[in-house]
């Protein structure tokens, strides 16, 4: 009977953990589905990994693999992927805001011969601020990436054996996964859910957080930012020229009632500053990127392992 593993990374989520795994359990025995819990923990320090090893203790089906410290989010999810030896992998967060009965969709997709299918979220219980920066950022991607991307995915989804394979092959010190899956070209099923609101603890994204993980896959699949700042360095340089070229002429017939003054100039210097220093930011981030491939790093250093042969 094929084997189904399901990754639910943790950090502080001591009152999620249990009721998810537990309702994974009532899902999976229902369903008749043949399957094993990779509980993966970033270290948490609220009592989460006590709950973990409890859980562990009474279902063999469960594993666990504790870091010995916070690795990301992105990071956590490629690292529990590369761990399992099933027919299929299921990655579901473990805050409850992706509903865990989405779990029979999947399988029921993958049994229809999908390889890979990833949730998207038709519907989100964010703030009205959040729902816009997200959507201006979905946008842009499927805007400007290499390849054909979708909207309103987190990377969350199922993958069969050989598209994990795959994936366990590629050496990745930042593994963004929704833009990955794209990127290696496999066709890719959905399926539609909403998010539910977090009913227990607190998310640990911030601004910051979601900023940097956008960030991190605008930069790593598109290089259309790299050649936007020839253009915008052409553009400015023509502008420069003509605008060189209109002093010349404006000094040799209008110079003397020519009350330009300083403001303009000011202006003028202070928003090319500030391009120049926006892209210099941008080239950064292309470095730190290759420095981290450099830097060969492991991806994530374990504490302890449970329940793992």
């Amino acid at each position: 009977m094929s084997l189904v593993s399901i990754i639910t990374p943790t950090f502080n989520e001591v009152e999620n953990i249990e009721p998810l795994s537990l309702k994974i359990k009532e899902i999976c025995e229902t369903n008749k589905i043949n399957y094993e819990q990779i509980i993966i923990d970033n270290d948490s320090t609220d009592g989460t990994i006590e709950v973990i090893r409890k859980l562990t203790s009474q279902f063999k089906s469960i594993k666990a693999i504790i870091n010995q410290s916070n690795f990301g989010q992105l990071k956590t999810f490629f690292y529990a992927l590369k761990q399992s030896n099933a027919d299929a992998v299921i990655m579901l967060p473990s805050d409850f805001q992706t509903p865990p009965e989405i779990i029979i969709d999947y399988y029921n997709k993958w049994n229809s011969g999908s390889k890979v299918i990833l949730g998207r979220r038709i519907k989100v219980s964010d703030t009205f601020l959040l729902k816009i920066i997200k959507s201006f950022y979905y946008n842009l991607i499927v805007m400007i990436y290499n390849h054909k991307m979708e909207k309103n995915i987190t990377g969350e989804g199922l993958f069969d054996k050989s598209v994990v394979q795959v994936l366990k092959n590629i050496k990745d010190p930042i593994p963004f996964i929704r833009g990955l899956i794209f990127e290696l070209g496999f066709k890719i099923d959905f399926v539609d859910f909403t998010q539910n609101k977090r009913s227990k603890g607190f998310s640990k994204n911030n601004f910051y957080t979601l900023f940097d993980i956008g960030l991190i896959g605008v930069v790593k699949h598109s290089n259309i930012l790299l050649r936007l700042m020839i253009i915008i360095g052409f553009f400015f340089g023509v502008m420069s020229l003509l605008v060189a070229i209109g002093f010349f002429f404006y000094k040799i017939f209008f110079w003397d009632s020519f009350q330009l003054g300083m403001a303009p100039i000011l202006v003028g210097f202070f928003a090319i500053s500030s391009i120049q220093i926006m892209i210099i930011g941008l080239i950064g981030e292309y470095v730190s990127i290759v420095l981290s491939y450099v830097k060969d790093l492991p991806l994530i250093i374990e504490k302890e392992r449970i329940n793992f042969k």
